[in-house]
């Protein structure tokens, strides 16, 4: 009789598990076809601040424990996708103490944050390197990082080492416009400093100041310049007022306007991902924040375009033949399977990936090879030189060259800029998943599609106007008056719709200034020409540029003529400028800059804030006020 009750018992579970197992089903199909998706949630929202409930812009937004992100826009509103289980959400910006929320079956989350200055009894900026510090040595994220640490996912976490390498940069000085009235440099439309000093910030630490080159700081950003309408693909802009740290000398901006192409104008792409997976990659903000931002690239892609991947640790490998863009899940399939561990052999992997680019090479197209790596390479060749050697050989084929670093700690900075400089390319620092999104998305067209190669300038400054000048930043840039007309030297290369500016402050003719003191000469007299001292223009602009398959540049000049307007009277783009300028002079203790401060900048820059469609300004601004209110407690 047990016996039958346990088989009745056994039959009736059965049927119970069969009955729920059907419900399941059933819910499913219902579920389904009433439009619901079981796989993904959309998440909206808006962040304000507490204190006083205006809306915060470029917060970012992060899915704890994942690199799936979004950032706020202008209106403080977010939009990010999760997966079905929820999750919690991570909301962190430069100045206001992050907060972590747990989604559970919400899918509108509104956020206020506080100002982390008002948590801080005491703060402190400190180098870089080094162990943790104790919390009232930080600021911001890293603030309430090292208050309870395992809250936090690993991007956010300083190493406990430091071996970064950064190019030494000596400050640009005055020059005498009537001994030396020539300036020559290559433009830089790289922005890598901008965002690895972000990430500085963001840790709570200052920048070394080799880590601070101001024009990429300037560069970082879009301005509001005309497109080109002429014959050639480039529009030249001037502007000039009062230096706003020095009221005796002038501020001269110059803008360039690249040619906007329409990303479906843009020629079909031959790109071959070159990735580092050697053993110093295998950190969350390497090769898996690596992973999701080439997803994002592959999603831009179109079915004309083809990639190949190349991957190197010990050794380099193929891992991808040349993949239509219309095949993007077997290209993200691809990118899914890397794994790190392993040696660094650099070398290797740069010469396979120009190889590969050279085999599928797309006549009239933009062949590129996409080197994403923390700069650390140890096997094969791994010295500066031996590797500018290299890419200077290669660069020859038309394969132009785009670098993506990523990491701390350990990153060579130095190493990335020299490749960028020696291998027609440019050069980014991707700290998160937003700075991915804007290098590989929002600027698409100008990361990976160059309209011009070899770009210098050149600027002769009227002694009669001028009696001294200094380029402001672009110290690795610069180059011999006679490299101007020299076709054979490399110069920087410009892609489609970017923008490059670069500022020169001037000390005019009466003028005397502590900056500029040199003796009068003993054994010659340099004077004046006559019809110098009746023109009305300041300096004469020449600029030389090459198409990106020519070899022999093409030359425009423009004329600046001297009709000063006052600082209040100039353009956004001027005072937002000379605002970041200065920010980054304040970071590099610059001796030019002496009775400026923060809250001087800070002014400037808010009025010169624009649209600020993407929310990179106010980002500026409030990144810029939280370091002005930690020196100001020193």
């Amino acid at each position: 009789m047990e016996s039958g009750m346990r088989m009745h018992l056994t039959t009736v579970n059965q049927t119970n598990t069969s009955m729920k197992t059907q419900f399941i089903i059933l819910g499913t199909l219902l579920f389904t076809s009433l439009g619901f998706n079981l796989q993904d949630r959309v998440i909206t929202g808006k962040v304000t601040s507490a204190h006083d409930g205006s809306a915060i812009a470029g917060v970012n937004v992060l899915l704890k424990g994942t690199t799936t992100g979004a950032v706020t826009d202008v209106h403080g509103k977010y939009t990010i996708t999760v997966s079905p289980g929820g999750g919690t959400l991570i909301f962190s910006m430069i100045g206001f103490t992050s907060q972590e929320v747990k989604i559970g079956s919400r899918t509108l989350i509104d956020v206020q944050l506080a100002y982390a200055s008002e948590q801080l009894n005491e703060v402190v900026v400190t180098g870089y390197g080094g162990k943790p510090y104790k919390r009232s040595e930080k600021v911001g994220i890293a603030a309430d990082y090292y208050a309870a640490p395992s809250h936090y996912p690993a991007e956010y976490r300083l190493p406990d080492y430091n071996t970064e390498e950064y190019d030494g940069i000596n400050e640009n000085i005055f020059h005498d416009a009537l001994r030396n009235p020539l300036s020559t440099f290559s433009i830089d439309v790289d922005a890598a400093s901008y965002s690895n000093m972000r990430r500085f910030l963001n840790n709570g630490q200052r920048p070394p100041k080799d880590a601070v080159r101001i024009e990429e700081l300037i560069n970082y950003f879009d301005y509001d310049y005309a497109q080109p309408k002429a014959e050639h693909p480039f529009n030249i802009i001037t502007e000039i007022s009062s230096a706003p740290w020095n009221k005796q000398h002038k501020l001269v901006h110059i803008g360039l306007q690249g040619k906007r192409i329409p990303v479906e104008n843009l020629p079909p792409s031959n790109l071959v991902f070159l990735i580092d997976v050697s053993g110093s990659m295998d950190m969350p903000n390497k090769l898996p924040l690596l992973k999701s931002s080439f997803k994002m690239l592959v999603n831009e892609l179109r079915p004309q375009d083809h990639v190949s991947i190349v991957v190197y640790a010990g050794a380099a490998g193929l891992v991808l033949e040349p993949t239509s863009g219309a095949e993007k899940k077997k290209i993200i399939e691809a990118l899914d399977r890397l794994e790190a561990g392993g040696s660094t052999a650099g070398g290797a992997g740069l010469r396979l990936a120009y190889t590969t680019a050279r085999k599928y090479f797309k006549p009239n197209g933009n062949n590129r090879v996409i080197l994403a790596t923390d700069g650390d390479f140890n096997v094969g060749e791994s010295s500066n030189a031996a590797m500018e050697q290299l890419i200077e050989a290669e660069k020859k084929s038309g394969v132009f060259l785009t670098l993506l670093g990523y990491g701390m700690g350990n990153y060579k900075d130095s190493k990335m800029k020299t490749l960028s400089m020696k291998g027609n390319g440019n050069y980014a620092y991707i700290d998160n998943i937003t700075e991915a999104k804007k290098v590989l998305v929002n600027e698409f067209g100008g990361t990976l599609f160059t309209i011009a190669k070899d770009v210098k300038l050149q600027v002769e400054f009227n002694p009669a106007k001028v009696k001294a000048y200094r380029l402001i930043g672009y110290e690795n840039r610069l180059l011999k008056n006679e490299d101007f007309n020299n076709d054979k030297r490399d110069a920087g290369d410009l892609g489609s719709g970017h923008t490059v500016t670069a500022l020169y402050e001037i000390i005019p003719v009466g003028i005397d200034s502590e900056f500029f003191q040199v003796d009068p000469l003993k054994y010659q007299q340099v004077k004046i020409d006559p019809s110098a001292a009746k023109s009305k223009e300041l300096m004469t602009v020449k600029f030389r540029y090459k198409q990106p398959d020519a070899e022999v540049s093409k030359l425009i000049v423009h004329a600046l003529i001297d009709e000063q307007v006052s600082l209040e009277k100039t353009s956004e783009n001027f005072r937002w400028s000379a605002s970041v300028a200065a920010f980054g002079m304040l970071l590099r203790e610059s001796e030019y800059i002496k009775e400026y401060t923060y809250e001087d900048m800070l002014q400037l820059a808010q009025g010169a804030r624009g649209a600020d469609k993407e929310g990179y300004r106010i980002e500026f601004i409030n990144m810029a006020k939280s370091f002005s209110s930690v020196v100001a407690k020193r």
